[in-house]
């Protein structure tokens, strides 16, 4: 679905730092949304942590930078790293090619799937009002 000129698929769950998380069976994946990439512009590092470290949720585990902004990754769940993708050390641009798809960062085997039920999901109502919220901080004309 696209709110004012972002595609933000209402499938997905969203967090507060704009990094979202899709269910793929009984694992998590994380990556970066739409607006997030855009607002920092080209990607150009992508922190890769090792298979099998374990996360918390809510507690940062990885960066991302770009020329002007360095963002942090929070885990959106307990649980352990199962998968990074690996493309992004040599191109982290991928991320803003495709940042729903080969852009994806990390695979996580989550404890206690309704862990993500803190996140943001829901219909256009929802993220919609999350959305135009953040725009009016981090994009002032």
């Amino acid at each position: 679905m696209e709110i004012a000129g972002y595609n933000m698929p209402e499938e997905l769950y969203y967090d507060q730092y704009h990094f979202w998380t899709r269910v793929d069976g009984d694992e998590l994946v994380i990556g970066m949304d739409d607006f997030a990439e855009k607002l920092a512009g080209q990607i150009v590092f992508v922190q890769l942590p090792f298979v099998g470290k374990a996360v918390t949720a809510g507690k940062k585990f990885a960066k991302v930078e770009s020329g002007k902004w360095l963002g942090t990754v929070y885990s959106p769940a307990d649980g352990e790293i199962t998968a990074v993708n690996e493309e992004l050390e040599a191109n982290p641009t991928i991320i803003n090619a495709d940042c729903y798809g080969k852009g994806w960062m990390y695979r996580i085997k989550p404890a206690d799937m309704s862990q993500i039920n803190t996140l943001i999901h829901g219909g256009k109502d929802v993220l919609e009002a999350w959305l135009q919220e953040d725009i009016k901080k981090f994009k002032k004309d």
